[in-house]
């Protein structure tokens, strides 16, 4: 049962481990209503399905089932109190109906509480429906809305849980090891498949999104906060940017490149820069604390050559310089990372670094040099 519960394994397998997850509470919630017998039971089968939907991590339920709860409430609180109205002229009851939908669908454009907005309309829908219902009816959907509803959080929550902590941990590592991975390929003198880059700045790209899409779950699981994780996120982007423009600058023209080759020392600067950017997707990977630093390149003992740099046939070059100032914005961005990463108190895991022993951390790519890591006092063990 350990075992089962390691992160890792969770992660590796969490499209699998939801659909376990989600039917298990379909069984329990389908049990509770056939033992007991509940009226209209329909409801709490359609809520348990629709708060675990494609959610697979805590987080993400939590967040989308106290939404759910709360628009529940709300909605079935005033459906009841315009059911109650005495003796209701023929219009009010389907004017208050639309009124209040048409307030919570505004809401749902204003706030991070659109899904509760949704919920609270819908919710309102199906207690008053024509206004010919009775109050009977009206308590029983509700109350089978929110056994359905608590039933998935549960659920999720007990169940071999995956946190949206660890899947956000997880995503920086890997894109800040697949950055390491672009920039030490294009560093370098071996050939790379144009293609294969591509993809994986498409997936770079893809994962960021993911990331941005996971802010409210993990802030709603209580560890990490909303605004340091879109910093992060926000550097995250400015470095693969960063990237990009470096693998477009480095080969502008022949000339160029024979005059950047000519750069003493920027090499090493450049490998220093792409291990530790690999040393700290793995420390964030394995729960571990983070120590780096990233020395900013001293582009003075470059300036006069980058800015007196011409082709072979007179004309000035400008792509050297170009060159020399996007690494060192590079390093300055990676350094501004490792503050970001190392200033969140609890980023680091005793879990991870407990499971981490084994298993694979940082993902291969077959076209893409891997940076050889440094002297085993400065960089934790791969193991």
């Amino acid at each position: 049962m350990f075992r089962l519960r390691d992160p890792y394994l969770i992660y590796y397998y969490r499209k699998q481990l939801h659909i376990l997850r989600s039917s298990i509470a379909l069984t329990c919630t389908f049990l509770i209503i056939t033992f007991f017998e509940l009226p209209h039971s329909a409801w709490a089968l359609v809520s348990t399905l629709m708060v675990m939907g494609n959610l697979p991590h805590v987080g993400g339920v939590l967040d989308k089932g106290g939404q759910r709860l709360l628009g529940t409430l709300l909605g079935a609180l005033l459906g009841l109190l315009i059911l109650t109205i005495p003796s209701p002229p023929g219009w009010l009851i389907p004017f208050l109906t639309l009124a209040s939908i048409a307030i919570a669908l505004f809401i749902t454009f204003t706030g991070r509480f659109s899904y509760s907005a949704l919920m609270f309309g819908i919710t309102i829908l199906m207690v008053v429906g024509a206004g010919n219902h009775d109050l009977t009816i009206a308590l029983w959907r509700s109350f089978n809305v929110l056994i359905g509803t608590l039933i998935g959080i549960i659920v999720t929550a007990l169940l071999l849980p995956q946190k949206a902590t660890d899947l956000m941990r997880f995503l920086i590592a890997d894109n800040i090891d697949k950055l390491s991975r672009l920039y030490h390929a294009h560093t370098t003198d071996r050939r790379y498949d144009d293609d294969e880059v591509q993809h994986m700045l498409k997936k770079i790209t893809a994962q960021l999104v993911k990331q941005r899409n996971l802010i409210d779950p993990v802030h709603q699981e209580g560890r990490l906060k909303r605004g340091a994780l879109e910093d992060i996120i926000s550097l995250e982007r400015r470095m693969i940017s960063t990237v990009e423009l470096l693998l477009e600058t480095h080969w502008a023209t022949r000339d160029g490149h024979d005059i950047i080759e000519r750069f003493e020392g920027l090499r090493n600067e450049q490998y220093e820069l792409a291990t530790t950017l690999g040393t700290l997707g793995y420390l964030v990977k394995t729960g571990r604390n983070i120590d780096l630093s990233v020395g900013l390149f001293h582009l003075d003992r470059y300036a006069d050559q980058a800015m007196t740099a011409k082709s072979s046939s007179g004309r000035a070059l400008y792509s050297p310089a170009g060159y020399l100032w996007l690494n060192r914005e590079l390093g300055r961005q990676s350094n501004a990372m490792i503050t970001c990463l190392s200033n969140m108190q609890h980023l680091p895991s005793q879990r991870l670094r407990k499971r981490s022993r084994r298993h694979h951390l940082i993902s291969t790519e077959k076209t893409l040099p891997v940076p050889e890591a440094r002297p085993e006092s400065t960089v934790p063990d791969r193991e």
